[in-house]
């Protein structure tokens, strides 16, 4: 059946918050292969505002659109510490999911939620947007194509400069956030250097978290090895003094290397570097990466459900979440955590 014969896939949407305002709430409004239902929020006045705002016509508690039998799909964009229970009920409900990352707060969670995939027979997908940026999907392609050579090391780091905040959030409450800067951007960050080179198997991580005034860390350190040798060194902040964010991503290998953003490709050739960086697509509609690498995730996983694509249930968020939790062992004990 063809995308204009089939009818529009029913969608529920969890969380009204900035990732929903952004891209969730823009890009399914105006697809015509879905039908958004209703949206849910804690701050019901905010969800009806933007509710009228992209003509959704309903708004609902969490429950009320979990339990609805007529929503074929959930989109849960809530605050962390609710993700698992969410998309376990919503799966459990012969739901599809799509959940914003973490996929749960440990690594048992995220197999509590695929467990339950498998049962209802349902796909079950993770906000990774960064997979679908065209530059990471570049980078990804000389890494695995071998055009860089062995691959030694991969730095990445998610630095968000301090802002002020007028009062804490769920974020700042380690019972709900599971962690703060690490578990916040570190989870993302982590995801993209371990993507980059397929998921190998880490054996060996350390890390140091820097405290600040609230009950979570506002920076942290990790280190990393695989079972091949590739070092990972990832950092990750709330506090950057400087004048805007940084996000940086370097991967080294013995005939070449690669940075974004923006991206560079520089490999051997000759003797000496010489830089191979391809021409980059320009997002459709004066989009930014950001929005674009979401309309992509949106569409593959619209795709999936509709069987036009297979794509594997993401097994390897239990690898990122053991990752995740020995940084924090690590940090805690002061010594090094073997994952062998």
């Amino acid at each position: 059946m063809s995308q204009a014969e089939r009818p529009p896939l029913k969608v529920g949407l969890l969380g009204v918050g900035a990732v929903s305002q952004l891209v969730y709430l823009p890009i399914l409004s105006e697809r015509v292969d879905v039908d958004l239902m209703a949206v849910a929020d804690t701050d019901r006045p905010k969800a009806e505002t933007l509710a009228e705002r992209f003509e959704v016509p309903r708004v609902l508690t969490d429950e009320e659109i979990l339990s609805d039998d007529d929503v074929e799909a959930v989109m849960i964009c809530t605050p962390t510490y609710l993700h698992e229970a969410s998309a376990v009920s919503a799966l459990e409900g012969g739901k599809h999911v799509l959940v914003e990352q973490p996929v749960a707060l440990s690594s048992d969670g995220v197999r509590r939620v695929l467990d339950a995939a498998s049962a209802a027979g349902r796909h079950v997908a993770v906000g990774m947007n960064h997979r679908f940026r065209p530059d990471v999907g570049a980078l990804s392609s000389f890494v695995h194509g071998g055009g860089l050579g062995d691959i030694y090391a991969v730095r990445t780091s998610s630095l968000t400069r301090r802002t002020p905040s007028a009062r804490p959030t769920w974020r700042q409450r380690p019972e709900e956030s599971g962690g703060g800067a690490l578990m916040d951007l570190g989870v993302q960050i982590v995801d993209l250097s371990l993507w980059l080179l397929g998921y190998p198997k880490i054996t060996r991580v350390s890390a140091v978290l820097q405290q600040g005034d609230d009950e979570v860390e506002e920076a942290a350190s990790l280190f990393a090895t695989s079972d091949s040798g590739v070092a990972f060194s990832v950092e990750v902040s709330w506090s950057l003094f400087a004048k805007q964010d940084r996000h940086y991503a370097r991967v080294m290998g013995t005939e070449g290397s690669g940075l974004l953003p923006p991206l560079e490709v520089h490999k051997q050739l000759g003797g000496r570097p010489i830089n191979v960086t391809p021409r980059q697509p320009r997002p459709r509609g004066g989009e930014n990466r950001f929005t674009n690498s979401y309309r992509r995730l949106l569409d593959q996983f619209l795709r999936t459900v509709a069987d036009e694509t297979d794509q594997p249930p993401p097994t390897e968020q239990i690898m990122l979440m053991d990752v995740i939790a020995a940084a924090y062992r690590s940090a805690g004990e002061g010594r090094e955590i073997s994952l062998e």
